[in-house]
Order: structure tokens, then C-alpha cells, then sequence
């Protein structure tokens, strides 16, 4: 986060509510200058609008029971404004029903600016459990820089749905079922969408998902579902053939339920994805995956698994493929930095916090590389796609004498704890 956008938010709290008298909510940025954050983590050129709204799926899975019935999202939509208003804010609950406000960069219902070309869209898609804003610092980076973004609240799977304390896996099959299903929906609905529609690119959209998140934007992209016996047990507790057949049924669908990838996915990033752990995605399709990926990873991921993210890069071979590993990191690396009303329990802390890191620091990271990689595969800016060839460690450490030049979009110095690798499709290009 840049120094403008700190003191542009810090006036709103400082004044302590708006014009229209309402109470502002709390900035979670300090103020960083420009040459210790990355590149690409730099505001772009666009004021920012948001607007919330909620879309409904018709005949879709409810739960594994195999009921259907509508299926309603809502959207946190963030987009390119005609100018900056006043900054609005985004409440939501930790996890232990506690309601926090923060404070937003960007403007409620502002009309979309005009421009000679098409937006691309963004989807950003939450873990289990989350919210539609929890990566809220994403939608109002990429829709500054010529993005519409969509975060999406998953029905049954927010911290509002969810009762973590007393039934925490109550929604965990809804969230198998749905999740990428959910993505593919709402690419159709920001599409079709009357105000968005027009000025949305028709051809090309991105995909951003965190934790089980990752686990639908892998199969959005191809990744075929291939639960075998042993997880179908492990996740429901069902134990004879017929019902695990059943429930295998279900849970292995491709492409959020259609028989073919949408053309317009045309870059995915998965943020500590979830399911490689257990292989419940079949190898042959994700070395068929023809979408660019970027997969973000902590080392000592105690969720999703390290292991479980690298043999998803390592069998992800159709197309370019990166993983950037975040050492001394565990899960909690997409998610905005804790609000004060998470501070008091581990159960909502624990929703927030690395051990070892600033959250701030891993939200700019985020912010460069998933900038990069939008505008080098959906928006085809080719100077861009330079910051996806880093390799190696991004530490510097001297070599006979010699410090190494720090990676591309990053200062001297201030790139510690960083690795880059590359499958032979992305090396290629």
C-alpha cells in the first residue's frame, strides 16, 4: 500500500464519519513508501467504484443429499470510476460472529468510467469460511488498474453461514459441490449483467481463488474433480460402496459442472489451493489445463499442505505454469489484515495471522503478482509478463563477491523470502 492511498484513507477515519454522517470504519494500511513495496503493488491510474449485488443460480446442488433448488450469490463488484468520491467502507464478521467495519479506497455506486476498450473481468473467490471482501485489497488494486472485479460471498460458506464454534464442518459439502461452480456463474452473470454488461471484455476474464477457493478455480479451468474412495470417506463419513459411489457421482464434475472449459478463463491464480493434499483432482486433466496459472504457496502450509500445491504445479504442464513459494509462511496468505474485533480469540485471529509475516506485506506481493499475471495472459501486455520470470530465490545472496540484482519489480534488499519456479511451457515462452 502507497503513501497516497494511506493519507487518502487516513483523512475519512481522522474525520470520523462522512458527509452523509455515517461512522467510518478502521484503515488496516500504514503508510510504506514506494520503494520498499513491489512494482506492481502501485495504485493504477483508475478511481475505484464498488457496488454490491446478488445474482441467483437457478437448479443447482444444494447439498450431497442430491437436492436442487435456485441458488442466490451475492457480489462485492469493484470497477474503473469516473472519479474518486467519497470512500465508503465493508462490514462483515469474523468467524466468531463479531461484526467489524473497514475502511474502503473506494466508492459506492460511482458510475463506471468510459473507455474505448472493454474491461476485463476478475473473480475472486473466498476459502471456507470467508467473505466476499476478504480480499477486498485485490478488487480495489485490479479494478484500479482497468479490471472489473467480482468477489463472491459462496452461500453456505461465509463466516456469517457457518457457526465455527459448535459446527464447523456444516457447510464443507456445500462448498465441494459449489465452489466452482459459483465462479463459472458469476463470470455468466457480470456478462449478462445490465450495468456491467456493456462494459465488460466479452472474450477475456481472469480467476483469483484462496484456499477452497483454489480448489474451484483449479477445476474451473479444467482440473477435473477425482475423489477417490478413501477421500469420499474421509470428507462425509460415508462407509458402504453404493454410498460412496453415489457421492463420487456428485463431487466428480469438471469445469463448474459443464463439459468444457469457458474460453473466456484466460489466467488462474489459487492462493494456497486446497484438495492436492488428498489428490482429489485427476493428473491427466490438470497436465490438460490450457489456462496460464500462477500457484501461491507457504512453505509450512498446515491447511492445504506445501506438498499438496507443489504436485498441483508439478502435474499442471499444458500451459504456462508458475508457483511462488512464500517461506516461513503456513495458510493465512491472501486474506486483508486482521480488524480489531479479531484480536480478542485464536478462532478469529487465527483467520488472519502469519506467524512470520506482516499481512501487509503478503496482500502487496499478492497485489504484484496478480497484476503481472492478469496483464501479461488476459490483457496481453507482453512488457508485463517479465515479471513473471524470476527464478530461483528472490534473497540475493552474494556469490563470489558478488551481490545479485534484487527481481524485477522489486527493490534492493527488500524481496527476502520469496522462490520462483516455472514449468517448461512458461520457460518456453
Amino acid at each position: 500500500m502507497k503513501v497516497a492511498k494511506f493519507l487518502a484513507l487516513s483523512a475519512w477515519v481522522i474525520a470520523g464519519t462522512s458527509a452523509a454522517g455515517q461512522q467510518q470504519g478502521q484503515a488496516l494500511y500504514k503508510p510504506f513508501p514506494e520503494d520498499v513495496t513491489p512494482e506492481l503493488s502501485a495504485p493504477g491510474e483508475y478511481a475505484v467504484g464498488v457496488k454490491t449485488m446478488t445474482v441467483t443460480i437457478p437448479d443447482q446442488p444444494q447439498d450431497l443429499s442430491g437436492e436442487r433448488g435456485p441458488r442466490g450469490l451475492t457480489l462485492e463488484v469493484w470497477y474503473p470510476a469516473t472519479e474518486r468520491g467519497a470512500a465508503t467502507t465493508y462490514e462483515d464478521q469474523t468467524r466468531s460472529g463479531k461484526t467489524f467495519v473497514i475502511q474502503a479506497d473506494a466508492t459506492r455506486d460511482a458510475p463506471v468510467a468510459a473507455s474505448d476498450t472493454p474491461y476485463p473481468l476478475v473473480v475472486l473467490s473466498h476459502g471456507y469460511t470467508g467473505y466476499r471482501t476478504i480480499m477486498y485489497y485485490l478488487g480495489e488494486h485490479l479494478a484500479s488498474h482497468g479490471y472489473v472485479v467480482a468477489g463472491i460471498d459462496h452461500s453456505g460458506s461465509t463466516n456469517a453461514d457457518v457457526d465455527m464454534k459448535n459446527a464447523p464442518y456444516a457447510g464443507f459439502p456445500n462448498t465441494l459441490l459449489n465452489r466452482s461452480r459459483d465462479q463459472l456463474h458469476t463470470l455468466q452473470a457480470l456478462n449478462a449483467d445490465e450495468t456491467f454488461g456493456k462494459a465488460i471484455d466479452a472474450s477475456a476474464a481472469g480467476l483469483i481463488g484462496y484456499s477452497m477457493g483454489g480448489y474451484g478455480a483449479v477445476n474451473t479451468v479444467g482440473g477435473c474433480y477425482d475423489f477417490g474412495e478413501g477421500a469420499v470417506k474421509r470428507l462425509t463419513g460415508a462407509d458402504n460402496a453404493d454410498a460412496i459411489g453415489a457421492l463420487q457421482s456428485q463431487l466428480n464434475t469438471c469445469a463448474g459442472g459443464q463439459s468444457d472449459v469457458d474460453p473466456r478463463w484466460k489466467a488462474m491464480m489459487a492462493l494456497a489451493p486446497w484438495g492436492g493434499q488428498l489428490r482429489v483432482f485427476d493428473p491427466a486433466e490438470l497436465a490438460a489445463i490450457a489456462v496460464p496459472t500462477l500457484y501461491v504457496a507457504g512453505e509450512f502450509d498446515d491447511i492445504s499442505g506445501y506438498d499438496g500445491v507443489r504436485w498441483l504445479f508439478e502435474n499442471t504442464t499444458g500451459a504456462p505454469g508458475y508457483l511462488l513459494t512464500i517461506h516461513n509462511a503456513r495458510h493465512n496468505i491472501a486474506a486483508h489484515p486482521a480488524p480489531a474485533e479479531a484480536m480478542g480469540t485464536e478462532l478469529d485471529l487465527g483467520h488472519y495471522l502469519e506467524p512470520a509475516w506482516r499481512t501487509q506485506s503478503l496482500n502487496a506481493i499478492n497485489e504484484h503478482f496478480a497484476l503481472a499475471l492478469m496483464n501479461c495472459y488476459v490483457k496481453n501486455i507482453n512488457a508485463d509478463c517479465d515479471y513473471l520470470k524470476v527464478r530461483g530465490s528472490s534473497a540475493q545472496v552474494p556469490a563470489n563477491g558478488e551481490t545479485p540484482p534484487p527481481w524485477k519489480g522489486f527493490d534492493n534488499r527488500f524481496a527476502l523470502g520469496l522462490s520462483m519456479e516455472a514449468n517448461d511451457s512458461a520457460d518456453a515462452q
